[in-house]
């Protein structure tokens, strides 16, 4: 075998560990951007903690398809960069808001979600989604909300009762 072919493979194995510890992979075409906006995307990626990297479309084919999935081989035609995010909506949110800081130089072409194929739309979708961190935030203030109220009407009863007795005092003293 020859030490391309071994590079090849050892390539695909760290797209395939890649795609496996991540929670969501987008798949977009970059053809357009600059080195300087590639750059800048780079390092948008890393602050939303996902990852942005350029490969072969036969190698992230190939790890793809040896995780059984072929439903990307369309996608993987032409310039591709991979954005491997640490959470559903991370590399989705940054992918799209991408595509319109740079005036549709990046086009959305697929990702892979929860184990499976996610069309265009369906990124979009995903991106619109709030951080985890501010739907935690949000169920926290449902839950805690019923006991504020529950809270603001036994301190209301107790006022009411103290305005009660204050008003019976005073007029037992007149």
């Amino acid at each position: 075998m020859s030490a391309n072919f071994e590079a090849k493979k050892v390539v695909v194995q760290e797209i395939t560990d890649k795609i496996k510890s991540s929670k969501s992979v987008v798949l977009v075409d970059y053809k357009n951007l600059t080195v300087k906006e590639v750059s800048e995307l780079r390092n948008k990626c890393k602050q939303a903690g996902c990852e942005y990297k350029v490969y072969k479309n036969t190698l992230v084919r190939k790890a793809l398809n040896d995780l059984g999935f072929n439903q990307f081989d369309n996608d993987l035609n032409g310039p591709t960069a991979v954005a491997f995010g640490s959470d559903e909506t991370a590399a989705p949110k940054v992918m799209v808001a991408a595509a319109k800081d740079y005036d549709q130089k990046i086009l959305l072409k697929s990702a892979f979600v929860d184990n499976g194929y996610v069309d265009k739309s369906g990124i979009k979708a995903l991106a619109a989604i709030p951080a985890r961190e501010e739907l935690v935030a949000k169920m926290l203030g449902s839950l805690n909300s019923p006991a504020t109220n529950l809270a603001g009407v036994l301190n209301n009863v107790v006022s009411a009762l103290v305005r009660v007795l204050n008003a019976v005092a005073t007029k037992e003293q007149a």
